[in-house]
């Protein structure tokens, strides 16, 4: 062996591993953008930035990358509309838009007819319907709103 080998050699392992952080860092980005969005020429824009500006194109990517990936904006939504059902769940008052509880049957703040109780069974039921779920009885022609009432009788809301 003589001196030129021995410089071209640790040039060559040089090479390899540069060229192996350059590969390996194109793919890290394609996959990363992947992850982050559907847009194909967002993809392709994103993993080009890298292949040919190396070190500054990752990091002008990494500053530019959507913030969540899709898992995450799915997780994300997902919560969102849990929170929003459970906030739909809470029953209000139809007289004073307070929170009452869903046994409540007269609101406790402007004395609103909530619910009625079934003859037979005492349940408490919703004033609407025309049929007990829990017994079967039958209750005749639904209640008038609560609003409807109060404002045929002139008082306010």
């Amino acid at each position: 062996m003589d001196l030129t080998d021995l410089i071209l050699l640790p040039i060559a392992f040089l090479g390899a591993t540069v060229a192996a952080f350059w590969l390996s860092m194109v793919i890290w980005t394609f996959r990363d953008i992947r992850a982050r969005t559907r847009d194909l020429p967002t993809q392709l824009l994103a993993t080009l930035l890298v292949a040919v500006l190396n070190l500054p194109g990752l990091l002008i990517y990494l500053i530019l990358r959507p913030r969540e990936t899709l898992a995450e904006a799915y997780e994300r939504a997902l919560e969102e509309e849990l929170i929003l059902q459970s906030l739909e769940e809470i029953e209000q008052c139809p007289g004073c838009g307070r929170r009452v509880k869903a046994e409540f049957i007269v609101c406790p703040y402007c004395h609103t007819r909530l619910k009625q109780l079934c003859p037979r069974c005492q349940r408490p039921l919703s004033l609407e319907w025309t049929v007990c779920p829990y017994c079967g009885i039958g209750l005749g022609a639904p209640a008038p709103s609560p609003t409807v009432t109060r404002a045929v009788r002139g008082s306010p809301p």
